[in-house]
């Protein structure tokens, strides 16, 4: 029995993702370690310990035992209390600790991978303890570790990946929590269409249609009457979704046609990540 084909996509996407965090943090100093990352709070270093710890408990390791210091002013949620165990516990290592500990953590964690038998259906430990799906596991880490590497690309002044597997398996995770946005999110009333004409490295065009009872959904068709068009560059989509840009910081990076004040709502809502 091999790995089953519907957890090909996530694991491909995952191995390049980690593989150029590897390769990205592996020359840097320990001042370089030590700069911010852009994400409030968190150091490159920190931020490379959150995606080790983020492995090491899908490889099934328990959590550190670690109590927080009162004093961390970005730690305001029980999801980033929960985080930032990971990060705290590391945040006296050294450049080469850290190096190493990565590496390991990578090791273990390809090799799980490529030996990985499970049904997709599987119930395993997933984001914040909770337990899910090993298909839903495997595609959240991917999309986690894209999301970092791309972090670590702005602050290290390396861009690349805007269009290899871990840009497209971000794109279909992003689409799908757009229906979202636009109805819980933006508040749009039935019978609205949205859509959103995306260009770049990644380059696409959905459209997201509120049904009579409100539900919103998204696909590929094109619609000539819209509601609301929103166009932007791949970049800034990911940038925006990912809540690493402020709607009135993308500037002329963002176009909105049609009806402004539901363009405007869906644009203060956009970040489904963080």
């Amino acid at each position: 029995m091999t790995v089953h084909p519907s957890l090909q996509p996530s694991i491909e996407a995952w191995t390049q993702s980690a593989e150029a965090i590897a390769e990205l943090v592996s020359p840097l100093t320990e001042g370089e370690w030590n700069q911010p990352s852009g994400l409030p709070g968190w150091s490159v270093k920190d931020l490379v310990s959150h995606v080790i710890g983020g492995e090491c408990e899908a490889l099934g390791d328990p959590r550190p035992i670690h109590s927080l210091p009162v004093d961390l002013y970005h730690v305001r949620t029980e999801r980033a209390r929960y985080n930032e165990i990971q990060v705290d516990v590391r945040r006296h290592h050294t450049s080469p600790e850290m190096t190493g500990e990565l590496e390991y953590t990578l090791i273990r964690r390809g090799r799980q991978l490529r030996d990985e038998k499970r049904d997709p259906e599987a119930t395993v430990r997933g984001p914040l303890g909770r337990m899910t799906t090993l298909r839903e596991q495997l595609r959240e880490r991917a999309f986690d570790v894209w999301v970092h590497e791309q972090d670590l690309r702005r602050v290290l002044g390396r861009p690349g990946a805007l269009d290899g597997p871990g840009a497209h398996h971000a794109r279909d995770v992003l689409l799908e929590r757009l229906p979202a946005v636009v109805t819980e999110g933006a508040g749009a009333p039935p019978e609205t269409v949205v859509v959103v004409d995306v260009t770049g490295p990644v380059d696409f065009m959905r459209t997201v249609r509120v049904d009579a009872e409100g539900r919103g959904s998204v696909d590929g068709r094109v619609s000539l009457a819209p509601t609301v068009t929103l166009s932007t560059d791949w970049e800034t989509y990911h940038l925006l979704a990912c809540g690493r840009l402020r709607p009135g910081a993308a500037g002329e990076q963002v176009k909105l046609d049609g009806d402004q004040e539901l363009g405007q709502a869906v644009l203060r809502h956009f970040a489904v990540s963080g």
